[in-house]
């Protein structure tokens, strides 16, 4: 990425306030920022503070993000004096007079200011008090931004577009919505007693499990009675073990239910990567000779809410959105798994957040995995930097490195061996079709291969809450008592989690 983003000497920044200073006197909608110098900044503000966030950028700078992408504004809004949002946006009646005259002073705001009677409102909207429009007029965002009625406005598509090199948006939305997607096909060099253990009935156990003494654990639970949602790319209909033969063998009286979220989409998965990690989480342990997932004998909620791995398009953060307030609304689901992120924080995002976090969600997500797009980044990416979940990573089977592409930082809370360090062959899981496994690596699977371990430890104790489940993670984990600053809490020793 530094290297396609690399801008003229000239024109180095050092800071959000020379950055803005640099293009002050541009204030009309004709000037534009390059996308190269944006995305400069983007890298600067990551590397400065481990995250980015839009309200880092001036008025001038996001305006040209948003007419140089889909020019869809993404508006957080709220009545004048609420205070701690975040804390309560579970409670609010969005439809009560209050919330309903803050939307309406919002779209009006916008009419004045793009100088039409119509607002084009894009996406539905769902339970979150926020709101997508097309916006065109800087004068529109300059105004919005200033109002005591909006938290965030920002351009929540720009990430599809960002790649400069390209020499049309078009091309450029193509070429960076591919990440992630592709590898999930069977390995037919796998070893018995090497990559795998075979079990009863007739499935496969994937080598990395002794690691976290899954075996072990599962004498005590196997998921049995708790509900899982997977928030990723949909799910092979073409995977019968994540269909019609999701219980078989010792998997059994359980559901599987597909749901989308994402714009347009059905609920198969085209990319991959929703069916790898469907599979590290529930596959069945059955009589077929597949790999059998952690938590065998959970209900699997699997929602494809986005195009790939990485949440750049404007779809993909409103299909985000929409899986967590669905799996927040969902009285069956205790946890929530998503091994997808991003380098742009999302207002709409935090907000669906703290939503399901506020109704007692334990949600996982992964720590970060260095695709072309995250390649100059370092650190835990968003959502995973967020308060409200867990950050899970990837660590070698020496126990000491990470995994080759995973992030680490001190936003990690824990582990999951999924790295061979003589071959690199990464955990077992489910391909796209057939009875032979396929492999993942990355914080993805980490992060999956986590949700499954709270999902034995949350079956075994039914009645605890969310905090006491990772509490019984966090005193299994290798550093239990002395937290690291790269790995968190480290590796989770299952069978201790679940305990006696």
């Amino acid at each position: 990425m530094k290297s396609t983003y690399i801008i003229a000497a000239c024109l180095l920044f050092s800071s959000c306030t020379k950055t803005e200073t640099r293009f002050q006197v541009f204030r009309n909608p004709s000037t534009v920022i390059p996308k190269a110098d944006i995305n400069n900044f983007v890298e600067e503000q990551l590397k400065q503070h481990e995250y980015f966030d839009w309200k880092m950028a001036g008025d001038t700078m996001t305006w040209s993000a948003l007419i140089q992408s889909d020019s869809v504004l993404s508006i957080g809004y709220q009545p004048a004096g609420v205070r701690d949002l975040d804390k309560k946006i579970h409670t609010i009646d969005f439809k009560s007079a209050a919330w309903k005259e803050a939307r309406a002073d919002i779209l009006a705001l916008v009419r004045k200011n793009e100088q039409s009677d119509v607002t084009q409102i894009v996406f539905k909207e769902g339970s979150l008090p926020m709101i997508n429009v097309k916006v065109s007029q800087f004068a529109t965002l300059k105004a919005l931004r200033a109002s005591p009625l909006v938290r965030y406005a920002e351009p929540i598509g720009y990430g599809a577009y960002m790649d400069d090199t390209k020499k049309s948006d078009l091309e450029a939305a193509s070429s960076i919505l591919s990440s992630g997607c592709g590898y999930n096909v069977p390995k037919t060099d796998l070893v018995t007693n090497i990559d795998y253990t075979p079990i009863l009935p007739g499935a496969k156990a994937s080598w990395n499990y002794d690691y976290h003494r899954i075996n072990q654990a599962w004498a005590k639970s196997s998921g049995q009675n708790v509900t899982i949602m997977l928030i990723d790319t949909g799910v092979s209909d073409a995977q019968e073990n994540l269909g019609n033969a999701f219980n078989q063998g010792l998997s059994s009286g359980r559901s599987i239910q597909k749901l989308v979220t994402f714009s347009g989409a059905s609920v198969n998965d085209e990319c991959g990567h929703g069916t790898s990690m469907a599979g590290v989480i529930a596959a069945p342990r059955g009589i077929d000779g597949n790999t059998a997932g952690i938590a065998y004998n959970s209900n699997l909620i699997t929602v494809h809410a986005a195009e790939n791995v990485v949440i750049l398009s404007s779809a993909a953060i409103n299909g985000v959105t929409n899986a967590y307030v669905l799996g927040a609304d969902d009285p069956s689901v205790k946890i929530i798994s998503m091994s997808m992120g991003t380098i742009f924080s999302s207002g709409q995002i935090k907000d669906a957040l703290s939503y399901a976090f506020n109704k007692q969600k334990l949600m996982f997500c992964a720590a970060g995995t260095s695709t072309s797009f995250f390649a100059s980044f370092v650190g835990v990416i968003f959502p995973a930097n967020q308060p409200q979940v867990i950050a899970v990573t990837g660590i070698k089977d020496n126990l000491t490195d990470r995994c080759g592409p995973c992030h680490v930082g001190s936003k990690v809370d824990f582990v999951i061996v999924m790295e061979k360090t003589s071959t690199g062959r990464n955990p077992l899981s489910t391909a796209m079709s057939g009875d032979v496994p396929s492999t993942v690596g990355g914080s993805s699977v980490a992060t999956a291969s986590c949700a499954a371990i709270a999902a034995l430890v949350w079956s075994k104790y039914p009645a605890y809450p969310k905090d006491s489940i990772v509490a019984r993670l966090t005193r299994s984990a290798s550093n239990a008592y002395n937290r690291s600053s790269k790995f968190g809490w480290g590796v989770i020793n299952a069978e201790a989690a679940v305990g006696i």
